[in-house]
């Protein structure tokens, strides 16, 4: 089997790393000393196409695949982190989730403005008392008539406060068999009742923006329900399958980026009158 990467995909990573080099590397001890999510670098990234990697050319994506995502998250990690899991969460999380279980007028309305970066997605999980324990929700969906009132609240959400379109999880069948009582819903920006509460004060990637999600009597129309009743815990879980390979891209490149960092700095740091990187015979 070959393994070995095409034309195509050498093309890809190059340019990558370009971008990270050209756009992220001047800024990136100013952004993640001010934990500022550069949403300038997000709007160049969207015009190379790499907020919509993976989805289709007809939704305003780039059309290729997860290896040549894979490379982009790669590259921009082993400058900042923080950028490569802004592509991948905006990517696997929020777009992938509408992408892959929107209807057709759900994917028009919503897949198109994120895939072409016109928007930033954000995805909403993880609550205060559930974690790894994902089917373990707290936030409510109430049915009314012509909708959904959510109340509840979400934590470490990516894209917290600057996310401009949500996917929220929530418990819609309160007697329900856990794990099928959870529905996924579409939320938007400037919905009353949807806003950001606390934004996370972290040790690294701080650039990313991490923030809770606080739901207050926010009424969501039944046309922002993302398949049945019931399929949002079933929805995730594939969701995160798919998501799950951007963590080993980060980790890659972060851990590439730090031992080039650290082979630079050895060549030009100097002891006993040569080079740290130069190679010293042990003490017998």
């Amino acid at each position: 089997m070959d393994f070995a990467l095409t034309e195509e995909q050498r093309a890809i990573r190059d340019m990558a790393r370009k971008f990270a080099l050209a756009e992220v590397d001047p800024i990136v001890d100013e952004i993640d000393e001010a934990q500022r999510f550069p949403i300038e670098v997000m709007r160049r990234a969207a015009d190379l196409g790499f907020l919509g990697i993976i989805f289709p050319e007809e939704y305003g994506g780039a059309g290729l695949g997860y290896l040549e995502y894979v490379l982009v998250v790669t590259e921009l990690s082993k400058v900042d982190p923080s950028v490569g899991i802004s592509i991948a969460a905006h990517n696997s999380l929020g777009t992938n989730h509408i992408y892959k279980f929107g209807s057709p007028e759900q994917r028009e309305r919503w897949v198109k403005p994120l895939a072409t970066g016109q928007k930033i997605a954000a995805w909403a999980l993880t609550e205060p008392g559930s974690g790894s324990d994902a089917a373990g929700l707290r936030t409510s969906a109430r049915k009314v008539d012509g909708g959904w009132i959510l109340n509840g609240s979400k934590a470490f959400c990516t894209h917290g406060t600057v996310g401009e379109i949500a996917v929220v999880l929530a418990i819609s069948d309160p007697e329900g068999r856990k794990g099928r009582n959870v529905s996924a819903f579409v939320l938007e920006k400037g919905m009353p009742g949807f806003r950001a509460g606390k934004k996370e004060n972290k040790l690294g990637i701080r650039a990313s923006d991490t923030a809770e999600l606080v739901l207050e009597e926010c009424f969501v129309p039944d046309s922002h329900l993302l398949g049945k009743p019931g399929e949002g815990f079933r929805q995730a879980l594939a969701v995160l399958d798919g998501g799950r390979i951007s963590i080993a891209a980060l980790g890659l490149g972060t851990a590439i980026g730090a031992y080039e960092t650290a082979l630079a700095y050895s060549k030009q740091r100097e002891q006993f009158g040569q080079p740290i990187a130069v190679p010293r015979p042990s003490a017998a």
